[in-house]
């Protein structure tokens, strides 16, 4: 199965919802979309508006591949489940989003850490779904945290500003 979100922005996603349900008329795979705000209605993908968070997550861990927009909190829930998402940002020229903020985002992302596959065109998705398993058999699956870092950092300066320094 592969699960598709566009998170729940309020502009349409139709581009990626449209071209998925295509995809899902043309192969022998369940495709599950959750369409957020998105004009366009599935024809061959089931799909749903919104999902409540724990079917998300349901969905997100039985499902072979996942397809996010460039939110990361929707890209993150994957990496943390231990799968490595495609994503396709918003674009604005589209007007799936008030700027281009998606796209750069992932891409920098993606210089850093090269734990998702991002997508910017949607016509290359076929490509990159028939190679998944190669594209992802070369990238990290864990996602590092920085929590104790930033924490230790912020004790050190809470300690200098209230002159506790050690």
């Amino acid at each position: 199965m592969i699960f598709v979100t566009v998170g729940t922005h309020e502009q349409q996603f139709d581009r990626l919802v449209e071209y998925m349900d295509g995809w899902a008329e043309r192969h022998d795979e369940e495709v599950v979309i959750q369409t957020g705000f998105s004009h366009y209605k599935p024809r061959k993908a089931n799909w749903k508006s919104i999902y409540p968070y724990r079917v998300m997550v349901e969905m997100i861990d039985s499902a072979r591949i996942i397809i996010t927009h460039g939110g990361p909190s929707s890209f993150i829930l994957p990496l943390q489940i231990g799968k490595i998402p495609i994503v396709v940002p918003r674009n604005q020229r589209f007007k799936e989003h008030v700027n281009n903020h998606q796209i750069d985002f992932c891409r920098e992302y993606k210089q850093r850490r090269d734990n998702i596959i991002v997508v910017e065109n949607v016509n290359r998705l076929e490509e990159t779904l028939e190679s998944y398993d190669t594209i992802v058999g070369s990238m990290k699956r864990e996602l590092k945290s920085n929590n104790e870092w930033f924490c230790k950092e912020l004790e050190k300066l809470i300690d200098e500003l209230v002159g506790l320094e050690k």
